[in-house]
């Protein structure tokens, strides 16, 4: 079985996610994709997030429509920091050993990978699919080599979807009262109504 893991603070889960996510399914031929919310996130610790049970219920809206999608709830049940490898390592045991995982990022996730938790085992365990972000180099693999000896091989670089949409710019729509309409899946957008979220 191909897996498909899109990991993320979803806060809001927005349309590229989801675009990303039907990409890599196709172009992949992965069986499934698995979206995973962070609990804590370390890497946004200096920031106000959402709390954890509103990200997974928006993102259970936004996947519903997509059989294909699946929702886990692995680092929200995990006390402390959320690292990559820990929840990589829980899922391929939790998983037929036959499974291969490919980790969905953006280029910009890829060129911090040297910062991350024990970056050598993450890419010994999983294939890695990187998708462009507006505005970012696309990672230089002969650093990424270096720095990560073998993530070179491991790295599938794809050349869609160029999409400007981010959380932080559909929090700061929220925020002034604009719309967000077509920006996050129409049930994730009464959600965030109904909820009052992002207008403090």
């Amino acid at each position: 079985m191909k897996l498909g893991i899109m990991g993320g603070t979803f806060d809001p889960p927005h349309v590229a996610h989801l675009v990303i996510a039907e990409l890599a399914r196709d172009g992949l031929g992965l069986d499934k994709v698995i979206f995973i919310p962070a609990g804590d996130p370390w890497m946004k610790s200096a920031h106000i997030v959402t709390p954890a049970g509103k990200r997974v219920e928006m993102v259970g809206l936004a996947i519903a429509e997509n059989p294909a999608f699946s929702l886990s709830l692995i680092e929200v049940k995990r006390t402390g920091p959320t690292y990559t490898v820990d929840t990589i390592e829980q899922l391929a045991g939790e998983t037929r050993q036959n499974s291969e995982i490919f980790l969905l990022l953006g280029w910009d996730s890829v060129a911090e990978l040297p910062s991350w938790k024990a970056p050598y085992r993450l890419s010994k365990m999983v294939r890695i699919v990187a998708f462009p972000r507006p505005g970012i180099v696309k990672p230089d693999a002969a650093e990424l080599e270096k720095s990560v000896p073998g993530s070179a091989a491991r790295i599938i670089y794809m050349d869609e979807p160029h999409l400007s949409i981010s959380s932080t710019c559909i929090r700061q729509r929220v925020k002034e009262g604009k719309s967000v309409r077509y920006l996050v899946p129409d049930t994730v957008g009464l959600y965030i109504n109904e909820h009052k979220l992002y207008t403090a």
